[in-house]
């Protein structure tokens, strides 16, 4: 369905706007709808590869885990030591 909106001033020089139609999903997507449950859940168990990232990345990652952890410890320190 294709709508066209036209400018409101006749002396406007603007193009008018032209609303196209909502992509298409891919065929795959189209073939997972019409599955049935098991042959759903086959098709989406596959399992994807891992990402290959960059050396950044995995100490960004690393960074990220101990901050945690770290943070983790001081909360449960925290609520003991609010116990007494």
């Amino acid at each position: 369905m294709n709508t066209q909106i036209h400018p409101i001033n006749d002396h406007d020089n603007s193009p008018t706007v032209t609303e196209a139609d909502p992509p298409r999903e891919c065929f795959e997507d189209e073939l997972i709808m019409d599955l049935e449950r098991d042959q759903f859940v086959a098709a989406t168990s596959r399992p994807v590869p891992q990402a290959t990232l960059s050396a950044y990345a995995t100490a960004g990652l690393w960074a990220l885990r101990v901050f945690v952890v770290l943070v983790s410890l001081m909360v449960i320190y925290t609520f003991i030591h609010q116990l007494h």
